[in-house]
C-alpha cells in the first residue's frame, strides 16, 4: 500500500497571537485603555456606574466567581488522592509529618521576607484612600483557631445581613474546615485499605476531571484580566495605580529572595548541589510562570521531582499533589504578608505587633487553605479578615493578579519540588545518582538512567552523593 503523508495544517494566526503570555499582556493593556474610557464617560463607580463600568465590573467579578467555585472540589479531591498514595510508601506517617514540617519551615521564611519588605518598601503609603465604607471584619487569634474546627461536613458557613430591603443570607465554604475534613477522610481511607479502593478510584477520576475544567477556566484569564484591571483604573484612579506598581516591584523582589537565597541555602545545608536543584526544577518553574496554575503544572512538577531530583515515585506521588494544594510560598506566604501590609498602608490602618504575628500564623498554618489556581484569593481574603483589614483590598489587588501570579506560581512549584527532595535526602531515600546526573536537551535526566538508578535504590545499593558524582562525571 502506498504511504500517505499528512501535511500539518498551518495555523491561521501567528504564534505570538496564540501565546497565552502575550494574550495576558494584551489584556492588561486593553483593560487599562477601557478603564480610561470608562472614566471619560463619567458616572460614579459605586452609586451610578456607566454601562462600560458596569460591564467591566461584571466580567471581572464573574471570572473571580468561577475561580472560587473550583476551590472546594479541588481541595477535597487533591488532598484525599494524595494521602491515599501513602499506601505505597514505607514509613508513611513519618514521611507525611516531616513533609508538613518542612512545608511550615519554608513558609515561615517566605512570610518573614514578605513582612520585612512591606515595612521597608511601604508600597501602600501615599495612596490616601479612606477606609470608610470599606468592608472589613475584625479578627483575632481565637477566631482563627476556632474556625479550623469543622462545623458541618462540607464546611459551610451562612452569613446573614440586614439591609434596607430586608434580611439577606449568603452561603460560603470555609476552606480551612474543608481541608481538615478532606485530611480526615483521606487518612480514614488509608486505614480502611482495600475496602476504600473504589472510593479512592472515584476521587482520583474526579480530580482529573476538575483539573481539566480548571484549565478551561485558566484559559479565560485574559477576559477576566480586562475586567479586573479596567475596574481598578476607574475605581481607584491613576494616582492609586502608582502604589500598585510599587507593590508589584516589592513582591517580585520578595519572590526572588526566596527562590535565589532561601531555597539554595536550604539545599546547600542539606548537602545537595544548588546547581543541580535549579537545573532539575527549571522545566516546572518555566511552565508554572506561563500557566499560572500549580495544579496545571503538577504533572511536570511531579516528573522533575522524580526524574531530575531523585525522589522515589511512591513518595513524590503523595508530596507533590499535596503541595499543589497546600504548599504555596508565593501565593500563601510572601504574597498575603506583603499584601496585608500594603492594604493597611493603602487605607491608612495601623497594625500593631500582635497583628504582624497573626499574619505569620495565618500564612504558615493557613497556607493549607490554598488551592492550585485560587490560592492567592483564598489566602488574601483569609489574611485580611483575620487581621481585620478592609476586604475591598481583595478587589484592588485582583486587578494586577495576572502580572504577579506568574512569579508567585513559579515560586510555588519550585517549593513543591524542593520539600520532597529535602525530606527524601534526610530520610536516606533520595537517589543521588539521579539528582547529580546531567540533564538532556529536553531538561530531564534520560529515562534509562532514571530506571537504572531506581532499581539500585530498590536493591539498597550505594547511591551516596560521592559515588553518584563519579557516575555522573564518567
Amino acid at each position: 500500500m502506498p504511504t500517505t503523508h499528512e501535511t500539518p495544517q498551518k495555523s491561521r494566526f501567528p504564534s505570538w497571537a496564540t501565546s497565552f503570555g502575550h494574550q495576558i499582556i494584551a489584556s492588561l493593556i486593553l483593560g487599562i485603555a477601557l478603564g480610561y474610557v470608562a472614566l471619560a464617560l463619567g458616572g460614579d463607580a459605586k452609586n451610578n456606574p456607566n454601562w462600560l463600568m458596569a460591564t467591566l465590573d461584571a466580567v471581572g467579578t464573574s471570572y473571580v466567581t468561577l475561580l472560587k467555585a473550583a476551590v472546594i472540589p479541588l481541595v477535597f479531591t487533591a488532598v484525599v488522592a494524595s494521602i491515599s498514595n501513602l499506601s505505597q510508601v514505607t514509613n508513611a506517617a513519618r514521611l507525611a509529618v516531616n513533609t508538613l514540617i518542612w512545608f511550615a519551615i519554608t513558609a515561615f521564611f517566605a512570610v518573614s521576607i514578605g513582612i520585612v519588605l512591606g515595612l521597608l518598601v511601604q508600597p501602600g503609603v501615599g495612596a490616601e484612600v479612606s477606609a470608610s465604607g470599606s468592608t472589613s471584619a475584625r479578627g483575632s487569634w481565637t477566631a482563627f483557631l476556632t474556625r479550623i474546627i469543622p462545623s458541618n461536613f462540607l464546611g459551610l458557613e451562612v452569613t446573614t445581613k440586614t439591609t434596607d430591603s430586608g434580611i439577606t443570607s449568603s452561603v460560603s465554604f470555609n476552606v480551612l474546615q474543608m481541608l481538615v475534613i478532606s485530611g480526615a477522610i483521606g487518612i480514614a481511607a488509608l486505614k480502611v485499605g482495600d475496602a476504600a479502593k473504589p472510593f479512592i478510584d472515584i476521587v482520583k477520576s474526579a480530580l482529573a476531571i476538575i483539573q481539566k475544567v480548571l484549565w478551561w477556566i485558566i484559559r479565560l484569564a485574559p477576559l477576566g484580566t480586562i475586567g479586573l484591571i479596567g475596574h481598578a483604573v476607574y475605581a481607584y484612579g491613576w494616582t492609586s495605580m502608582g502604589s500598585l506598581v510599587k507593590f508589584i516591584a516589592a513582591l517580585y523582589a520578595g519572590l526572588l529572595l526566596v527562590f535565589l537565597v532561601v531555597y539554595p541555602l536550604i539545599v546547600k545545608l542539606n548537602g545537595l548541589s544548588v546547581k543541580q536543584y535549579f537545573s532539575g526544577v527549571w522545566p516546572a518553574v518555566q511552565l508554572g510562570f506561563v500557566s499560572r496554575s500549580s495544579m496545571g503544572t503538577m504533572p511536570i512538577t511531579e516528573a522533575v521531582t522524580e526524574r531530575n531530583l531523585g525522589v522515589p515515585r511512591a513518595y513524590a506521588s503523595f508530596a507533590v499533589p499535596l503541595g499543589s494544594t497546600t504548599k504555596m510560598d508565593g501565593c500563601a506566604s510572601v504574597y498575603p504578608a506583603l499584601a496585608a501590609i500594603f492594604v493597611a498602608q493603602f487605607y491608612g490602618v495601623h497594625l500593631d505587633i500582635s497583628q504582624y504575628l497573626l499574619i505569620i500564623l495565618v500564612s504558615v498554618l493557613g497556607s493549607a487553605a490554598t488551592a492550585g489556581t485560587t490560592g492567592a484569593i483564598v489566602m488574601l481574603t483569609l489574611t485580611l479578615s483575620t487581621v481585620g483589614l478592609p476586604l475591598d483590598g481583595v478587589g484592588l489587588l485582583l486587578a494586577i493578579d495576572p502580572i504577579i501570579d506568574m512569579g508567585r506560581t513559579a515560586l510555588n512549584v519550585a517549593g513543591q519540588a524542593l520539600v520532597p527532595t529535602i525530606v527524601s535526602k534526610r530520610e536516606g531515600i533520595l537517589s543521588a545518582e539521579i539528582y547529580n546526573a546531567p540533564r538532556s536537551a529536553n531538561g530531564f535526566v534520560p529515562q534509562d538512567l532514571v530506571e537504572a538508578a531506581q532499581s539500585k535504590l530498590i536493591r539498597g545499593e550505594d547511591t551516596s552523593p560521592s559515588s553518584a558524582k563519579v557516575t555522573a562525571a564518567s
